[in-house]
């Protein structure tokens, strides 16, 4: 049947969306798998939680009188409830904790990898759904959990081969809620939209330099483009104390943490904060991570509003080539930090917990980056050709007897002829095809063609003859020497199926 071109769908990927296939997928796998064996290590257990949560259970995102729009994908499901997609996997976890709670060992440690979604505007490298790896630890006021994440996150790193070209920053919240009190911003729903201002200030020192944020926590800056963003109205003593925290920048952290106590020390909550980073340090120190792996870094904020304590930032140091063409630092792979009100929403009582959190996306394109991963094709199954559809039965004992080798192998499935089989054979990458025609078939022989060899040739074969002149690529041995020599031939050119 044939459908008027009018009435067809375009077929489209939706914005903010993406298609992706074996090679880049098996990559991945390969990166996950690492980080896992990490994790697990560390006594981290698997979870898995829904894709779909209750909107009201995300926290910030809730509902509005007709839909919730803030950054969530969400629906009406027919019970009138709104459901919306996980935005992260931290409240999913706040959810799941507090739903079981007596029944968790405390601490619970988990980890989760899994897609996210956000409804936001996409861009380029900006995605509506990307994957997650999550470790956190739920049920302790310890820093100790929060010194074991950053040294989990080195090793991962690490056993991906990025030994010496990262750095765990580390912050906490309270430095900053002091500053912030040292300078007149108390906390409360009054200041709320001044201290966020601040906080987003502070984030975009990187970026932005420190003119930019001196301009960003006053009256306002105008950016290259002509838009403007309006500052958080500080006072100019303010605005250099605020500023002065940022270039608090030492290689030792003990001496970070004695920088940061003068600016805070009028500041109880920063005064904790300044004892909390002492603490991390100790443990650190004693574990043999020293500050060229995890350094405190004042400038390092975080985003999320629920973030009560400890913040951390993993950043890649090497260099790449941004879209203009400059030499730039890689950037940020992971993040985290201490959230310790986020469960007391459902339980209504104080349960700590604090996370780290993997941008796989980003970690993959850097192991590509620096050549540690490959998303070329991989090299596909061995592929048994069929020749005679009444000897099925045999063409389907080789596949098993390579697959009970441990080989990938394929049977053609298709109904096309010898050409285009070969031709479906080099499209799937694979390293060996196998024939068995009526004449090898009264021989008790099959051929074996290694496409490593014959790839060019095989582009222009179009009968019998011209496949039996290929002999450099292709041998004829006895069908129960199949499973041998095709070993012998991806052991001749170090491949496996």
């Amino acid at each position: 049947m044939t459908v008027e071109k009018s009435n067809r769908p375009e077929a489209r990927s939706p914005r903010g969306f993406r298609d992706r296939m074996g090679a880049e997928l098996a990559a991945e796998r390969r990166m996950l798998e690492t980080i896992r064996s990490v994790y697990e290590a560390y006594g981290f257990d698997a979870l898995e939680t829904s894709a779909i949560e209750y909107a009201d259970a995300l926290g910030k995102f809730l509902p509005d009188q007709d839909r919730p729009n803030e950054g969530v994908f969400a629906f009406r499901d027919d019970d009138e409830q709104w459901l919306a997609m996980r935005y992260d996997l931290t409240a999913p976890l706040a959810r799941f904790v507090a739903e079981n709670f007596d029944a968790l060992p405390k601490p619970f440690r988990r980890y989760q990898a899994g897609q996210v979604f956000r409804n936001e505007k996409p861009g380029p490298g900006r995605y509506r759904e990307f994957t997650q790896f999550d470790a956190d630890t739920v049920g302790t006021a310890s820093v100790v959990a929060d010194a074991e994440g950053y040294m989990m996150l080195c090793d991962a790193l690490e056993k991906l081969g990025l030994g010496g070209n990262y750095l765990v920053k580390v912050n906490n919240r309270k430095v900053l809620n002091g500053v912030l009190e040292a300078i007149g911003i108390a906390k409360g729903a009054a200041s709320e939209g001044q201290r966020g201002a601040v906080l987003r200030a502070i984030d975009k020192l990187d970026r932005l330099g420190p003119q930019a944020v001196r301009q960003l926590l006053g009256a306002g800056r105008k950016d290259e483009s002509g838009d403007f963003t309006r500052g958080a109205e500080l006072g100019a003593a303010a605005i250099e104390r605020v500023v002065a925290l940022t270039e608090v920048n030492a290689a030792a952290r003990g001496d970070v943490c004695d920088r940061l106590l003068a600016l805070v020390a009028t500041s109880e909550e920063g005064r904790k904060g300044v004892d909390e980073l002492r603490e991390i340090d100790n443990i650190l120190t004693a574990a043999g991570y020293g500050d060229e792996r995890v350094r405190f870094d004042p400038s390092v904020v975080r985003g999320l509003a629920y973030y009560t304590g400890p913040v951390v930032e993993a950043e890649l140091t090497f260099q790449v080539t941004n879209e203009d063409g400059q030499l730039v630092r890689f950037g940020s792979v992971a993040s985290g930090g201490r959230y310790d009100d986020l469960i007391m929403r459902f339980k209504g009582v104080e349960v700590p917990a604090t996370g780290i959190s993997i941008g796989v996306s980003r970690l993959l394109a850097a192991l590509i980056a620096k050549g540690l991963v490959s998303t070329a094709s991989a090299q596909g199954p061995i592929v048994v050709l069929v020749m005679d559809r009444d000897a099925m039965g045999g063409y389907l004992a080789m596949v098993r007897e390579l697959r009970a080798a441990g080989l990938r192998a394929e049977l053609y499935t298709g109904t096309a002829g010898m050409k285009a089989q070969l031709k479906y054979a080099d499209k799937r990458q694979s390293p060996v095809v196998i024939i068995e025609g009526g004449d090898e078939r009264a021989k008790g022989a099959v051929t074996l063609k290694d496409l490593a060899l014959g790839a060019e040739r095989a582009k222009d074969i179009k009968d019998r003859d011209q496949w039996s002149k290929g002999s450099e690529a292709q041998m004829t041995v006895p069908r129960a020497n199949l499973v041998e020599a095709v070993k012998q031939i991806l052991a001749r050119g170090g491949r496996r199926a």
